[in-house]
């Protein structure tokens, strides 16, 4: 057969750097920083409503398509609990929709609100799977590059620059904030320009908060609640990185009447539904107590502090992360041998051989690759024993 099996469009994703890195971590018996999962599960209640739900029956046959009363109602509890205070607030019969995980709802979102040549304005470097599904969606990236600072040691968003990039073709801007993989956290006059933005150029916006619990240095402001974005804001949520089931796949949509109806009406073809007895168990795990998430958000500070001063120690240069759960570090400090020339790549396929850990090339992450060529993330979701072991490995380099 002559013509190609993968459509073109995709053909320049193929096999995904996590997978290589995750296959090299197994046969080289190396600690996995690469890829951003936990490695304890979440709370045992949550686990155990799990459990109840697959033993009473509820949710092991396809769920309702915009997901179980329970779980909508939680999510929008959840979001009056935490920006109530910021007037932002949801209908759960017609303002919520549950997805097969944050990735889904991207997806969905995408396929919903984008014309094939829409063009679509992402942070770059961004999260592998916008790439792919701006794509499919027949639409056109457009990367503002979130830039680094040495001198302060976190990364800046160039608000000219976005200004600057927004055409007559631009049809939504694709925002990740608290933001993977540099973990900068949008400040309030940088969402503020943003929404100003949207709303004078008339642009919809897609917003990524999988991380809004995870916030070490300022505070996590949805960009719904600033004037004139309710109406034109989609907002994902996700359990996955908030209780640590990366599994279980469910995520959410929040959004007004209209967007809803459009995303869910792109998603019904996806998925239709999932992870029906897993829903009853996020809705009563979004209901846990602040300390559960004040909690998790001290657990994750003391892990970032951990492994940043072991990447110190290491001779790396470290970007230190106001949220999220990544580190992203310069390799070049390393000197050209070590850092193969500052070749992220080349890196990371490395470092398992030399230092038994495993790390992420964040070039995979931008379209200009030279702009992140010489940096590299490591995910800190871990036992504090491993990530010391880990740091304790990269010390030998």
């Amino acid at each position: 057969m002559d013509r190609p099996l993968l459509n073109h469009r995709l053909a320049a994703f193929g096999t995904t750097i996590f997978a290589e890195m995750s296959a090299l971590a197994q046969r080289t018996g190396s600690i996995n920083l690469g890829q951003g999962f936990p490695d304890t599960d979440g709370p045992e209640e949550v686990r155990e409503a799990a459990v109840r739900a697959l033993r009473d029956g509820r949710g092991n046959q396809y769920p309702p398509g915009p997901g179980v009363p329970e779980l909508r109602a939680a999510v929008a509890a959840h979001q009056q609990r935490f920006y109530g205070h910021l007037g932002l607030s949801y209908d759960p019969d017609t303002e919520v929709l549950v997805t097969a995980g944050a990735t889904e709802a991207i997806a969905a979102s995408l396929l919903a609100l984008l014309e094939p040549g829409d063009e679509v304005i992402a942070l770059e470097p961004y999260y592998d799977s916008y790439a792919a599904c701006i794509a499919m969606a027949g639409g056109r990236r457009v990367p503002v590059t979130l830039r680094p600072s040495p001198e302060t040691g976190t990364y800046h968003l160039d608000l000219d620059e976005l200004r600057d990039a927004i055409t007559d073709d631009t049809r939504l801007i694709l925002l990740n904030t608290p933001h993977n993989p540099t973990g900068t956290v949008l400040s309030r006059d940088e969402l503020a320009a943003v929404a100003a933005l949207a709303v004078e150029r008339d642009l919809l916006v897609i917003t990524d908060e999988v991380y809004e619990h995870l916030v070490f240095e300022g505070e996590h402001l949805p960009l719904a609640s600033f004037p004139g974005m309710r109406e034109r804001t989609v907002t994902i949520g996700s359990a996955g990185k908030t209780f640590s089931f990366t599994g279980w796949k469910v995520g959410w949509v929040t959004a007004a009447p209209a967007l809803i109806t459009a995303v869910r009406s792109a998603k019904q073809f996806l998925t239709y539904v999932s992870a029906g007895p897993f829903q009853y168990a996020v809705a009563e795990a979004l209901a846990l107590p602040d300390s559960y998430f004040t909690g998790l958000r001290d657990d994750l500070r003391a892990k970032r502090d951990i492994l940043a001063a072991g990447l110190a120690d290491a001779g790396f240069g470290v970007y230190r992360p106001a949220g999220t759960y990544f580190i992203t570090t310069d390799i070049r400090p390393l000197g050209a041998a070590l850092s193969h020339e500052g070749d992220g790549f080349a890196f990371c396929r490395s470092l398992p051989e030399r230092a038994g850990v495993v790390a992420i090339p964040n070039a995979v992450f931008y379209d200009h690759q030279d702009q992140g060529a010489p940096f590299v993330r490591f995910a800190f979701c871990k036992r504090v024993s491993v990530l010391e072991e880990a740091a304790g490995r990269l010390k030998r380099l």
